[in-house]
């Protein structure tokens, strides 16, 4: 690990670093207190900075590197029959699957106008939503009131060829022409509260950390039963027919996206301290 990882290379430094800052008696006038709550907007947009900095490394580093040196990646990567991983959608869908099994009540989803699978096109409220997102190009926070559900919906773009490849060449693909960095569809994070505590925001940024993890060593197990698996160690698929362990991937992951969510937590601890609202005040959904 590099001196820059050690330093950076956990959400449990963190954990440590603004639980001091939180809990140590400040000088503080009485009429200063620190506002207790955090905007649930605050947190979807830390958690889907960490999502397209994951998605970013899995859909380049890993199937647009692995796809030159031998490796296959396809929707049906689960079937016994099929020697291949996740593709990145598939990837986010069991990073997903891992969030709905784990105690935080956090959702994930990705949807478009023109899915491959049904299942994902959006439709209602989430279709005038996208349809929006995609004319202004600014994320859309919204309150969905039959699930009771603060949802915020952020732009998925075409980051790599291989997005693009595999939608336009898709049997059953609606649409053909996608190019590099055209709006492919959008990812919506739901959750059930307006705000939440700082106890709270560990606890989901930590799950998703977990959750990210869990696809990948699903992935590996699925690497395990090829009948000539990559060499899974310290290498990547740019150097070959290699996968980085589960150990080697998070520290990619920590590494790329700690210093990022620090600043992140750090700017509502800033706030929190500084800026900080009546004890009665919590952040309204817009």
């Amino acid at each position: 690990m590099t001196p820059k990882g050690s330093i950076i290379g956990g959400l449990s430094l963190i954990v440590i670093i603004v639980y001091l800052f939180v809990t140590a008696p400040l000088p503080l006038q009485e009429n200063q207190k620190i506002g207790k709550l955090i905007s649930i907007t605050q947190v979807f947009e830390t958690l889907n900075e960490e999502n397209r900095i994951v998605r970013r490394l899995y859909t380049k580093d890993i199937v647009g590197a692995g796809e030159k040196n031998g490796l296959r990646f396809d929707e049906d990567w689960r079937d016994a029959a099929v020697e291949a991983g996740p593709l990145p959608a598939q990837f986010l869908r069991a990073t997903a699957m891992s969030l709905e099994r784990s105690k935080v009540r956090l959702g994930l989803y990705l949807g478009s106008d023109y899915p491959i699978n049904s299942a994902n096109k959006f439709s209602g409220e989430q279709l005038l939503k996208f349809h929006e997102l995609r004319k202004t190009g600014n994320p859309q926070f919204f309150f969905v009131n039959d699930v009771k559900l603060y949802s915020y919906m952020f732009a998925d773009m075409a980051i790599a060829k291989p997005c693009v490849q595999c939608h336009n060449d898709h049997q059953d693909t609606p649409k053909s022409d996608w190019q590099l960095n055209d709006m492919m569809g959008a990812t919506t994070w739901t959750y059930p509260g307006q705000a939440v505590t700082f106890d709270e925001y560990f606890e989901i940024m930590l799950a998703l950390r977990k959750a990210f993890k869990a696809a990948y060593a699903a992935y590996l197990d699925k690497v395990s039963t090829f009948k000539n698996p990559p060499d899974i160690g310290e290498k990547w698929p740019q150097q070959g027919y290699y996968l980085p362990s589960l150990a080697v991937f998070s520290q990619a992951i920590e590494q790329q996206a700690s210093v990022k969510t620090l600043r992140a937590i750090s700017n509502v601890v800033a706030e929190k301290l500084y800026y900080a609202p009546s004890s009665s005040s919590t952040h309204q959904a817009k």
